[in-house]
């Protein structure tokens, strides 16, 4: 049998198109051996195979070859054709380049595909009879269910230009792809066609796409005897590119009149149903990874996980694990949450410590049974690889009282059959380990079922990837060459945190993941995958650079950007600075600098931690010489919201002198400017000369110097890790943005995050949604700011410009930001062009004056100048309060509807 394949690509000189396939003769995959095809004219490319007759299925894939044998292959997955069980004598394959838009191309990803279009696979294309026919394709999966793909044209075959029936194609587990077939010998050349949308419902075509009509040209008699599979590319949607609208809440902060104390996944299934009544295609959560290290207030921050694959415990509904049939026990654990549910705020530590005890209870109970269960071993044999050592984590972090593996003795260091051992059900800690096992059986079993709810209703569930983990984690007691755990990542001082953000993650050994393949974020990944259809990465800029900050430091201004082109003494002083490293790059702590920071305790101050040097200026005394001892010793015994007024003074004080530095040190004979140093008494004091030539140098390192070197290493990193999935991949860039961020995000299809009051172009005050990108997530706040009313009360001297400026407003602004005002910020950001609209449910509540809480800054969920900060914020009311308001959701629904966030397509 022989197969013709023909393609249009327009090439420059030395270029050539080659296919690469399943086939012999297209090479078995090797590159090197691809079949180069033959220029004809106007673009066209063509070859001739012969194959033997039993071939079922033809894989191929085009790539264009440079005259120096670089290579780029054609986009998308790997062409896949039914050749076998056709009795002609010839199969012409008449296929495009693949070449799509970004637009395009990201309708393929799982948000997409499986959620938002998936069809009826029912819905079954028109086939012809005969052997040699005319087949239609093409990859669509921008489709609402009930619809379909049609063919009209110039044919009666195809509908006579939709005067009669149009040629119906069909789908199957193939989807995107549709096709359908018409006979040869009915239609004649040349075929001018397009695709449409059909709906059976209606028995008619609703739409047709737009455009030049597409064409098929005579053929020679030959063609006649075979079948042509015409395959084309980018249905031309008339109504242009789709937009949706989401709601973000953290999982703990829903409430419920059926939770105990915490938002769990019975409540999370409760929202997304609610999303879904008021128009939502999207639900978006923060991490729900475990993060029990103390059992105390620091646990609340989910984005220092001890595991990046185990759900927290405290996300488990009580009530769907199972009833204890101990009745006394049962009320009294029953009644402890009932009273945790009422309290405003999540009581973290009280929660946990309740439902934990319901854990046990239950397992003691229930453990056996389930862990003999079909259902858990097929979770466990699919999970074992990290569940058995996130299991030992948990048991050894509460039998040795310390989340810090360094100190658990013989299994301080991760000995992979040491750990199994005592994993073993023979093994006397069995009981203590098996619990943990048994929670995450059930976290799954329960964060599954809100993922398929959510995916039969159509609603995406977008998750949280944390830049970083706990340096007291399972992941960094396994695999500790992965990381640099002599490193904290942070980010450099912003509007919301101007010392910077020290967040305490160690940083990435991205050598040692790069020689791995980066196993371990596919790994994560794919993981992940299991329960969403798209994700947020938390801080993208940290696969370009991560702020690097030094372990004795505790503010983030003393770090630097790794990985980076540092600086030798040569090339500062071409700029023209004398570099003098005690006077640059050593605390510059001078007698007249004293009393403002410190007051009346100057004196002892001076005595307690400060001693001269040899030039009669200060230096700190050894016992002080960082941040870290320093922290330490004022917090000796307290935590850090016991430490008075005047002691917190001191210390933050004593911070800001060891802050006061022009350079910091990143290696032998490697300097870095140190961030924001123009704030800094150092540099205030320079002649004008000096601090004329640090502004050149400043400007030098930060936004030009690394721009085409940090474009590389992302390009090294995020093509590999992110391919591991098809989720939606949108990335948080925000803060201190080099130019070669866009370039990268817009190259891999990566949605950016666009906000009104953090604006992108330094030329302006507030970014208008009107100009957010169609690649984007446009919101208006989010978990690291106050709201939109919390932002109004904060800013209300600049708030007369936003009010008419931003919102067309005339007249003076009201004093609190009033639903009116609120929904006028809401309608902007949902008429934006971006692809997705997503707002926090706070600022979805402002628009109206009965569902709003009167306690405007207790909305605000987390302070990232405050790396001890409480994650507490609940909502006020409970999702059958929420659902019961007709009036809010209708409006709502209704502002969705209006902007075009509806759309079936």
């Amino acid at each position: 049998m022989k197969i013709n394949l023909s393609i249009h690509y327009d090439t420059t000189f030395g270029q050539t198109i080659c296919v690469c396939g399943s086939w012999k003769s297209l090479g078995n995959w090797e590159v090197s051996n691809a079949a180069r095809l033959s220029y004809e004219k106007n673009g066209r490319w063509s070859l001739s195979l012969d194959v033997a007759e039993d071939l079922q299925d033809l894989e191929y894939k085009y790539l264009l070859v440079e005259e120096d044998g670089r290579y780029s292959w054609e986009w998308g997955d790997v062409r896949s054709v039914k050749v076998g069980g056709y009795d002609v004598p010839v199969i012409h394959l008449h296929d495009q380049w693949r070449a799509p838009a970004s637009h395009e191309r990201v309708m393929f990803n799982s948000c997409f595909r499986d959620v938002l279009m998936r069809p009826d696979m029912g819905l079954k294309g028109d086939h012809a009879n005969a052997q040699s026919c005319v087949e239609f394709r093409i990859a669509v999966p921008r489709i609402g269910p009930g619809l379909q793909i049609c063919v009209v044209g110039n044919q009666e075959g195809l509908g006579d230009w939709k005067k009669g029936e149009p040629l119906l194609l069909g789908c199957g587990d193939d989807f995107p792809v549709w096709s359908g077939s018409v006979d040869r010998g009915a239609l004649s050349f040349p075929v001018t066609y397009k695709y449409g949308i059909y709906d059976p419902r209606k028995g008619a075509v609703v739409g047709v796409e737009e455009g030049d009509e597409r064409r098929i040209e005579s053929r020679s008699d030959d063609d006649a005897e075979g079948r042509v599979v015409q395959t084309d590319e980018s249905f031309r949607f008339p109504q242009g590119d789709w937009k949706g609208a989401g709601v973000a809440v953290p999982v703990f902060s829903l409430r419920s009149e059926k939770s105990a104390g915490i938002g769990d996944f019975g409540d999370l299934m409760d929202f997304v149903g609610w999303a879904g009544e008021v128009g939502m295609k999207m639900v978006q959560v923060l991490p729900l990874n475990d993060t029990i290290a103390t059992h105390g207030w620091l646990d609340s921050y989910p984005y220092k996980s001890i595991s990046v694959m185990a759900l927290h415990p405290m996300y488990l509904n009580v009530h769907l694990l199972g009833e204890l049939r101990d009745k006394k026990l049962r009320d009294g654990l029953l009644a402890e949450l009932e009273a945790l549910n009422a309290a405003r705020h999540v009581q973290y530590p009280d929660v946990h410590r309740v439902k934990s005890r319901y854990f046990k209870c239950i397992f003691d109970q229930e453990g056996d049974r389930v862990l003999k269960s079909a259902a858990y071993k097929a979770f466990f044999a699919k999970n074992r690889d990290w569940l058995i050592p996130y299991a030992a984590y948990s048991y050894l972090r509460d039998k040795e009282r310390t989340s810090d593996f360094r100190e658990w003795g013989k299994y301080s260091t991760y000995d992979e059959s040491a750990i199994g051992r005592l994993c073993s059900a023979k093994s006397e800690a069995w009981d203590d380990i098996a619990i943990h096992l048994f929670l995450q059986f059930h976290l799954d079993k329960q964060l599954r079922a809100v993922t398929e709810y959510a995916r039969k209703n159509g609603i995406v569930l977008k998750g949280d990837i944390p830049i970083g983990i706990s340096p007291n984690s399972v992941e960094a007691w396994t695999e500790p060459h992965l990381f640099h755990l002599d490193a904290q990542a942070g980010a450099p001082p912003d509007d919301l945190a101007v010392k910077g953000q020290n967040w305490g993650f160690p940083t990435y050994n991205w050598e040692a993941m790069a020689k791995e393949d980066y196993a371990w974020w596919k790994r994560r990944l794919r993981h992940m995958g299991s329960y969403f259809d798209a994700y947020r990465i938390d801080h993208i800029l940290g696969f370009f650079r991560i702020w690097e900050i030094p372990c004795d430091s505790v503010d983030g201004v003393l770090g630097h950007f790794n990985a980076a082109l540092p600086l030798s003494v040569e090339e500062i002083e071409r700029f023209g600075i004398s570099f003098d490293e005690d006077r640059m790059a050593k605390p510059y702590i001078r007698e007249h600098l004293l009393r403002d920071l410190f007051g009346d305790a100057t004196e002892s101050v001076k005595s307690e931690f400060l001693e001269q040097s040899d030039s009669g200026h200060y230096r700190m005394k050894g016992p002080f010489d960082s941040q870290v001892k320093v922290n330490r010793h004022f917090l000796d015994g307290i935590e850090e919201e016991e430490l008075s007024d005047g002691d917190r003074r001191i210390r933050d004080g004593l911070f800001a002198l060891m802050a006061n530095v022009l350079f910091v040190q990143t290696g032998e004979n490697e300097w870095a400017p140190r961030i924001t140093l123009h704030l800094t008494s150092s540099y205030a004091e320079l002649d004008e000369a000096t601090r004329g030539q640090l502004d050149a140098l400043y400007v030098h390192f930060f936004y030009e110097r690394h721009d085409d070197f940090w474009y590389q290493k992302a390009l090294e990193k995020l093509p590999s890790i992110i391919s591991a999935s098809d989720m939606l991949v949108c990335g948080e860039d925000l803060g201190m943005v080099p130019g070669c961020v866009a370039p990268v995000m817009e190259q891999l299809d990566i949605l950016s995050l666009e906000i009104q009051r953090m604006p992108k172009d330094p030329n302006v005050k507030y970014a208008d949604p009107a100009n957010a990108p169609y690649l984007s997530v446009c919101t208006t706040s989010t978990h690291d700011m106050p709201t939109i009313r919390g932002w109004w009360e904060l800013e209300r001297d600049s708030m007369r410009t936003f009010f008419s400026d931003e919102l067309g407003n005339q007249g003076d602004p009201p004093y609190f930001a009033e639903p009116w005002v609120c929904s006028q910020m809401i309608s902007q950001h949902l008429r934006s062009p971006a692809m997705w609209t997503v707002f926090p449910i706070q600022d979805l509540l402002a628009m109206d004056g009965d569902l709003r809480w009167d306690e405007t800054h207790e909305e605000q969920i987390n302070e990232p100048s405050n790396v001890r900060h409480r994650w507490k914020y609940r909502m006020h009311q409970s999702i059958e309060a929420l659902k019961g308001a007709t009036d809010f959701n209708a409006m709502l629904r209704a502002m969705i509807d209006d902007a075009g966030r509806n759309a079936a397509y």
